[in-house]
């Protein structure tokens, strides 16, 4: 997702809680199966249908929590057949089963439901249903819902922690119109005033992912020759922006080049890969990703460093498309590790310009980038009840991984930790925990303190130092505890390691032009 993320001081609430936790009537099943079968209306802002929830049975139980907000409605519940009851709390309602949950066993439900969901007030950061029109008149429709969940428009599970192993979303339009969603296009059905677009994802998808969009689309597509083979890319675009797309999503073939080179094979090559403008700014949704950056390189237009290198890109093709790999393949089990998806990606930017401009150009991107960090809260937010942390998740956390990059010294090595992490934990779900070990692992050190002070607290290293000749005395402050982090100074033009902790140093430098290395994200104090 693109933008400011935050955490105010507030009182948690049941609802937050029964939102942001695994609960007991939802840890007891394992999602397997969904089919989104859904009618939309945009005259009336409405939406009717249905979801079949098929899942494998944990451990005995006999309730089940479904989630769906207001003012959608829940009309009916079944199983083999049979009405269920159900009871509601807020936006979580509680199934009371019938029949008996064997573990082992593969059950199915299906949710009837109806309403006017939530309208977007300014997408995607709100979320909800966008409802607009096309410069002719024509619907133009679209839905996004990080953050405050799938539940917005369609019952689910509605916790990141359990991904649905495969789906299948059906979506009923007026028939001069027509929807993406995610995965690939299996049939399109003809029902008078409205057609059905039929839409299968074969592999593993968040919540948040799934998406609805509506419009007067022409398409046009490529095929990738990508590490895995050939990748199947597909573009849904307004006609009246066809000539334009055709040219700003030639970024798409430099994306996929940069991005499998550094992260491993695209994640989803089963489910194919679309662009599709929609009426917002754009967000990651799996192998939907959507577009609305106006056909201009840069952010809107600007360039987030200030530094020029900002505007050699599109940022939404760029980053949203970055999330496939952080996000879409490996997803946070609690949105309090929003960083893995946001921190990565943004740093992803800066790789896309390191494939095809060269080092120094993405380090200049990403150093430029720091003005953008307030250290207002901690990175990494309150779990269980839904809350992200600070929005520097973005690009602090995206100047700590460059830091890092520094710090293991051999760029082939971090380049295979980046495509390990997408490798072995492929299509899953993770803790910020699972991230730091696996890097400290592979990387050989123990990262723990950097961690902590990067993620865990809004101070930002200061190296405090004092010159007599060339005896120079040093030390850490601001720091958590055992932080004690190298970084590289270049004396007379010779580059040196000092190796700084909350300790005063004193070494020889043999030299007298001190010059520290901008690429570690610290603070100096010459005192």
């Amino acid at each position: 997702m693109i933008g400011a993320w935050g955490v105010n001081a507030q009182n948690f609430t049941r609802q937050d809680s029964l939102r942001g936790s695994i609960t007991p009537e939802r840890e007891w099943w394992n999602l397997n199966y969904y089919h989104l079968d859904v009618k939309v209306e945009p005259s009336k802002k409405f939406i009717s249908g249905s979801n079949l929830v098929r899942y494998k049975v944990l451990k005995e139980a006999k309730t089940l929590q479904i989630d769906l907000q207001e003012p959608m409605k829940i009309e009916s519940i079944t199983q083999d057949g049979k009405k269920l009851k159900f009871n509601s709390e807020g936006n979580a309602h509680f199934i009371k089963l019938k029949k008996k949950q064997v573990p082992g066993d593969f059950n199915e439900l299906k949710i009837t439901y109806s309403g006017n969901p939530q309208e977007a007030k300014n997408a995607p950061w709100d979320g909800g249903f966008s409802w607009d029109t096309d410069e002719n008149g024509n619907p133009f429709v679209a839905t996004s819902c990080q953050g405050l969940g799938a539940s917005v428009f369609w019952p689910n599970k509605d916790h990141m922690y359990d991904e649905v192993d495969s789906m299948r979303i059906s979506v009923t339009v007026p028939k001069d119109l027509m929807d993406v969603s995610n995965g690939q296009l299996e049939s399109v059905e003809d029902k008078g005033d409205f057609k059905t677009f039929n839409w299968v994802v074969k592999n593993p998808i968040n919540n948040y992912g799934v998406n609805i969009n509506i419009g007067n689309y022409v398409h046009f597509g490529e095929t990738y020759d990508g590490e895995k083979g050939p990748l199947k890319v597909d573009y849904y675009v307004l006609p009246e922006n066809l000539e334009k797309a055709k040219k700003q999503f030639a970024q798409t073939s430099m994306m996929l080049r940069a991005f499998e080179h550094w992260f491993g094979p695209y994640p989803f090559y089963e489910d194919g890969f679309k662009l599709v403008e929609v009426p917002y700014l754009g967000m990651e949704h799996q192998s939907s990703v959507t577009y609305g950056n106006k056909y201009q390189n840069g952010y809107l237009g600007r360039d987030l460093s200030k530094t020029g290198w900002g505007l050699q890109f599109d940022f939404i093709i760029i980053h949203e498309a970055g999330h496939e790999w952080f996000a879409n393949n490996i997803t946070y089990k609690d949105i309090a590790d929003m960083w893995v998806h946001e921190g990565f990606t943004a740093y992803s930017e800066n790789l896309y310009l390191d494939y095809h401009y060269g080092t120094n150009a993405s380090a200049e991107y990403v150093i430029g980038t720091r003005d953008n960090i307030r250290n207002d809260s901690p990175i990494i937010g309150p779990y269980g009840v839904n809350k992200s942390g600070s929005g520097d998740m973005y690009y602090k956390g995206a100047n700590m991984l460059h830091t890092l990059r520094q710090l293991i010294e051999d760029d082939e090595l971090w380049r295979q930790i980046l495509r390990g992490l997408n490798k072995d934990f492929y299509h899953q779900t993770v803790t910020t925990q699972q991230i730091e070990d696996y890097i400290s692992e592979k990387s050989g050190k123990d990262l723990s303190a950097f961690f902590n002070q990067y993620l865990r607290s809004t101070l930002i290293p200061t190296l405090e130092y004092k010159m007599d000749g060339e005896n120079m005395t040093y030390r850490y402050v601001d720091v958590v505890e055992d932080f004690d982090m190298p970084i590289r100074v270049f004396v007379d033009g010779s580059e040196k390691w000092l190796f700084p902790n909350s300790e005063w140093k004193t070494e020889k430098l043999e030299g007298s032009n001190l010059i520290f290395d901008k690429n570690f994200y610290i603070e100096t104090n010459k005192m």
